[in-house]
């Protein structure tokens, strides 16, 4: 049997179903059997038997009470991959679509993406299916303090620290936090993300966004080209694509739409700082969906992504597969130069082969969203010294490690037709880092 059907053999046998799962898996595997000239095939397929398994899947019920004092049932998760590098870490994902197969893909990818940060900490992930959305203040905060009385008993500042992800920002954390606390009495850095008035860092929320757009800046300069007057489409409008279009700003680009997962508002002239605030407010206080825009600037396609619009840039930062083939086909015959994962693994499988085998410059999420959990990293040093860095200290350290990042990336990786192939160079430098540390300490 081949190395990659043994591979393939073994996720349809353990892992059956989990198609997200599986193609995290094969997307990194197919990279390093291909281009790791420092081992056997047969040392690279021994050490992915180990590495797909998770050291342990914890799911457990939550039970909270509605509004309408009804009970109501959701499933939560903490998905433990592996701590050879530093304390487990990754976030925490509400979401209706949460499962599994969608924890252990972000798990095992957030391995890669934190070995790349240089920062000790291992690979993590969890949530659960709950849907912030449309659920009142009480709400929220009583699945919050549930969720949290399972999770509490496999975390802690030196085992695995969670932060937020999709649905759980600075208001979610806040609440897990307390919870944890009146739990504990352990006021100590097992959660990032929290705000800064109780340990949390400046700067964490958009570090992701900003993360994003420095390592681009070093993509584009590697490639004798500069951010200005670029035009860009951003896709998503939380964290990532709004503090990802704040500082696109900033470098004098023209960023023409944000997106939810009902529709695509399009900006001809680009997105000002007064529109960026006017959706800030729409998205972070009011809540609401950008149909509910009343910007006279822009136009709300119902139904459309951003990618059929002509631009030099194109960066997804709304949710796994979120590109097609289809998409992949537009954003080619549009002109897209490059294309940047904000969120992780935004492109399917088909849609990756096509702009890898095009001219488009192809960054993908482990490397260029890495500004958050490298933030993360900051928080939990700030915590264990209990110090509170300041946000212009925050930002320099956040473009250093981005850089660094970048300089990763390309080290020992040849051009394709003049393109460095950033995914491959990312996989081989933090599956070496990782192959180390795991055998190192266990043989």
């Amino acid at each position: 049997m081949s190395s990659i059907a043994l591979i393939d053999d073994l996720l349809s046998h353990h892992h059956s179903y989990q198609n997200e799962f599986k193609e995290a898996v094969n997307e990194i595997y197919k990279d390093i059997l291909e281009y790791d000239n420092k081992r056997s095939k047969d040392e690279i397929t021994k050490f992915f038997e180990r590495l797909i398994e998770p050291d342990r899947t914890i799911r457990f019920k939550v039970e909270w009470f509605d509004d309408k004092d009804r009970v109501q049932v959701n499933r939560g998760y903490r998905i433990q991959f592996n701590n050879s590098l530093g304390p487990y870490k990754g976030g925490l994902r509400f979401h209706p679509t949460v499962n599994e197969s969608i924890l252990k893909f972000l798990g095992f990818e957030q391995i890669f993406k934190n070995a790349l940060t240089g920062i000790p900490m291992g690979g993590a992930k969890g949530g659960a299916d709950f849907d912030p959305k449309g659920k009142s203040e009480a709400e929220v905060r009583r699945f919050c303090k549930r969720y949290m009385e399972e999770l509490y008993k496999y975390i802690g500042a030196n085992i695995d620290i969670p932060a937020g992800d999709i649905g759980v920002g600075v208001r979610e954390i806040g609440y897990m936090y307390g919870q944890y606390l009146r739990l504990t009495d352990n006021f100590s850095g097992v959660l990032t993300g929290k705000h800064p008035n109780f340990g949390g860092s400046c700067g964490r929320e958009e570090a992701t966004g900003y993360g994003c757009v420095y390592f681009i800046d070093e993509a584009l300069n590697h490639h004798g080209m500069k951010f200005e007057d670029k035009r860009v489409l951003v896709s998503g409008s939380g964290n990532v694509a709004l503090f990802a279009v704040e500082k696109l700003i900033e470098f004098n680009t023209k960023v023409l739409t944000v997106s939810d997962s009902d529709g695509t508002l399009y900006f001809e002239k680009g997105i000002s700082e007064d529109d960026l605030n006017d959706l800030k407010v729409l998205k972070f206080e009011k809540r609401e969906r950008l149909r509910n825009y009343t910007g006279s600037k822009a136009v709300y396609l119902e139904g459309e992504k951003p990618w059929s619009r002509e631009a030099d840039i194109a960066i997804p930062c709304a949710t796994q597969n979120e590109i097609d083939a289809q998409d992949a086909m537009n954003l080619k015959d549009n002109g897209i130069l490059l294309i940047a994962e904000g969120a992780n693994m935004p492109l399917s499988a088909e849609a990756q082969s096509m702009i890898e085998n095009s001219s488009i410059i192809f960054l993908p999420g482990k490397a260029t969203n890495a500004g958050g959990v490298a933030a993360s990293g900051f928080e939990r040093s700030q915590n264990a010294v209990h110090i509170q860095a300041e946000l212009e200290d925050v930002d320099h350290r956040l473009r250093d490690v981005m850089k660094k990042i970048h300089r990763h990336c390309i080290e020992g990786v040849d051009k394709k037709d003049g393109v460095i192939p950033y995914k491959i160079g990312a996989n081989l430098f933090a599956f070496n880092k990782i192959y180390h540390a795991t055998t190192d300490l266990h043989g």
